[in-house]
């Protein structure tokens, strides 16, 4: 069962802010992981992000792209299967995780 992706509103201008093959190659990473968005210690695809960088990211999952620097964070709403894009972009790691803080914090996810 796929789980339904819904970006907020400044993760869809991360979007479009890539270049072609770059949203090509997010947009099949988060397609093969709405298939099971859990936490890899679930069986899932979803890296559990906790502390980092000085922001509490407890309950938020990304998805890398190593070679690429691509990466996604989202947030599961499991009460209704929904994936919740919060991050997409190539980003430092300490730049992607205040701004998944950031984010989380304004829409109060």
């Amino acid at each position: 069962m796929n789980w339904n992706v819904i970006y907020i509103e400044e993760a869809k201008k991360d979007f479009e802010k890539l270049d072609g093959s770059q949203q090509k190659l997010i947009r099949k990473a988060i397609e093969k992981t709405s298939k099971n968005p859990l936490s890899r210690n679930n069986g899932g695809y979803g890296i559990p992000l906790g502390n980092k960088g000085g922001h509490d990211l407890t309950g938020l999952f990304e998805v890398k792209l190593r070679g690429t620097g691509l990466r996604a964070i989202y947030k599961l709403i499991q009460t209704a299967t929904e994936m919740l894009i919060i991050v997409v972009g190539v980003r430092e790691d300490e730049e992607a995780y205040k701004i998944a803080f950031k984010r989380v914090n304004e829409h109060n996810l």
